[in-house]
């Protein structure tokens, strides 16, 4: 099992490669084994385009090795035709005859079908190699179809006293607590979300453009939650440099809990994952409904004295680094 889990681990290095361009398909890694050495690769293609296992059986140069190969995929081949045709036909097609497999897919579309095709088929298959690893590499898409929600990352800065911003500001920017490193870092992670939400006060008080400008990827969609659409347009999260959707009264009861009714909201539209930026208001909002994944905390050396406090919560810390002077805690949610 040991070589099993040396080539999913393999799967899973190359299939962040594909981390925040294949949604709303997931980020599949696979490798191709003949005779103990790697004949072919492949990742997902940003939505719309191949699939890993396609990806990983065109890079073969002789594809009469396939008959005696074996491929390995982070999660079970897809069975049915979407944008592209099921992946256990292709599998199915070159004759490979054994396929071994990170986890199942839970997905309604696919829930075991692909397996089920490939044995019925005459392939060895191998399911549950290094499962925890590829559920958790998997993490956004599995949240988003089996809680029907995207998978949700609050992310903020405080000072070394508490405050997430000033009491007072002088211009409508924003007031930095963290260094350059950790704001390219920032801008790193919009990149490979699909989305991300601020709430009214924090569009009016920074005037945040919500963009990847000190990093290279795509602009994730822009959410603001404007409840009777009274944020200008000239802000400059509404540029055309990406995307935005307003959340208002006609789409939401701001009577009742706002965190799930946006969690809904988003998976109507299709989104995965969403960085949750703030302010305080909105951070809060999703803790104290519980509905997060994890928190991404930057801590500055910068003190505002008094100010807006920053969110309270409670997690269980996952790492810590230093960037610089900046401390960065991701912490997840373990209730």
């Amino acid at each position: 099992m040991k070589i099993h889990e040396k080539y999913i681990n393999r799967c899973i290095e190359i299939a962040k490669n594909g981390l925040g361009t294949t949604a709303p398909n997931p980020m599949v890694g696979s490798v191709i084994v003949y005779k103990n050495q790697i004949i072919g690769e492949g990742y997902t293609s940003p939505f719309g385009g191949p699939h890993a296992e396609v990806n990983a059986i065109q890079s073969v140069t002789d594809k009469t090795l396939l008959k005696e190969a074996t491929i390995y995929v982070t999660l079970e081949p897809c069975s049915h035709f979407g944008k592209t045709p099921p992946c256990s036909d292709l599998i199915i097609k070159h004759q490979i005859p054994n396929v071994v497999i990170g986890t199942t897919d839970t997905h309604s579309k696919v829930a075991g079908n692909g397996i089920k095709k490939l044995i019925e088929a005459g392939c060895h298959v191998t399911v549950g190699v290094l499962e925890i690893a590829c559920l958790e590499h998997h993490k956004r898409f599995f949240t988003f179809h089996n809680k029907k929600r995207p998978y949700i990352i609050l992310k903020w800065a405080e000072t070394a006293d508490g405050f997430i911003a000033p009491k007072t500001r002088n211009e409508q920017k924003p007031v930095w607590i963290t260094n350059e490193f950790s704001r390219q870092l920032v801008h790193k992670w919009r990149a490979e979300e699909q989305a991300i939400l601020i709430g009214t006060n924090t569009a009016m008080a920074d005037n945040p453009s919500l963009t990847v400008r000190d990093w290279t990827g795509k602009n994730p969609i822009r959410f603001v939650i404007d409840k009777q659409q009274k944020l200008s347009n000239d802000l400059a999260v509404f540029n055309n440099e990406a995307e935005t959707i307003r959340i208002t009264e006609s789409d939401i009861n701001f009577n009742k809990p706002l965190a799930i009714q946006i969690g809904e909201f988003l998976h109507k539209k299709n989104i995965q994952s969403i960085i949750i930026e703030g302010g305080a208001q909105t951070l809060q909002t999703f803790i104290d409904e519980n509905l997060w994944d994890e928190a991404r905390v930057f801590t500055g050396k910068t003190t505002f004295t008094e100010g807006t406090k920053a969110p309270s919560f409670s997690g269980e810390l996952l790492e810590e680094t230093s960037i610089q002077d900046d401390t960065l805690r991701i912490y997840k949610n373990t209730l």
